[in-house]
């Protein structure tokens, strides 16, 4: 579903923007007439802001390592000298890169689950605040995850848990300031296999039936007994980042299922 306009004259940053919900959620702002900055670290982001071109979409890409405050700081400079101002931001870079029993997992591991799924979203946040804060207003859409209640990912679930805390508290500080704080608690998501997986190691048999273990319980957690598409995701993203949802801050929006999380 598109409604056309929704983003008309805003400048709106997607993070994570190279494959998968990121990309999805950055062509279809654009088609709603956002000025779209395209951001990861990924260059495959630059095929995505080719194809926004030829639909004649106004976009611009920047590669940057969002697991950094320096990634985000520069990410955020680049949006407002490309198009003057920033409306929003959709920090949507995370992923589970390990599914394991908690007991199997290393330090490092654990470290670079935690980098991956907190770090960016953390950053992005700070970062962005300035300039918000400079315009009176300003919106941020954190892409949390239902996994923060599942099982062989306890690092992910500790940062997606952080990920929604704050979101509470930066909306709570910050809604005198005209800025709006909310989450997308992603649910199992039916999506293409992705061009750069998280691990590039070929999981052992063991790591497969773990693995197959997460979604076993997904699906069993649902009401609806079933993976969501990646335009079920997007739906309730660009709700929660349109003025649709002008009067909701604070909340963390569980697209599930009915799985709350």
């Amino acid at each position: 579903m598109t409604r056309s306009n929704r983003f008309k004259d805003k400048t709106v940053i997607v993070t994570g923007a190279a494959q998968g919900i990121g990309k999805s959620v950055a062509l279809q702002t654009a088609a709603e007439g956002g000025n779209v900055v395209l951001v990861d670290r990924s260059e495959l982001v630059k095929e995505v802001f080719e194809e926004a071109k030829k639909s004649g979409y106004k976009t611009a890409y920047f590669l940057a390592d969002l697991e950094t405050f320096q990634g985000c700081s520069d990410t955020m400079k680049f949006a407002e000298e490309t198009f003057g101002k920033i409306d929003l931001l959709i920090n949507n870079v995370g992923g589970t890169i390990w599914a394991k029993p908690y007991a199997y997992y290393t330090e490092e591991e654990i470290i670079k689950e935690i980098h991956r799924s907190l770090f960016p979203t953390l950053w992005g946040c700070r970062a962005v605040l300035p300039y918000f804060l400079k315009k009176g207003r300003g919106n941020i859409v954190n892409i949390s995850s239902i996994a923060t209640r599942s099982i062989n990912r306890v690092p992910y679930a500790a940062a997606k848990g952080a990920v929604n805390a704050i979101t509470a508290s930066l909306a709570f500080e910050y809604a005198s300031h005209n800025i709006r704080v909310n989450a997308v608690a992603t649910g199992g998501t039916e999506a293409p296999p992705r061009k750069i997986p998280r691990n590039p190691k070929e999981p052992s048999d063991q790591e497969k039936i773990w693995y197959q273990q997460i979604v076993d319980q997904t699906v069993d957690s649902t009401f609806m007994k079933r993976y969501g598409t990646i335009q079920e995701q997007v739906n309730a993203i660009l709700f929660l980042a349109s003025d649709e949802s002008s009067y909701i801050t604070g909340t963390v929006l569980p697209v599930g299922g009915g799985d709350l999380g």
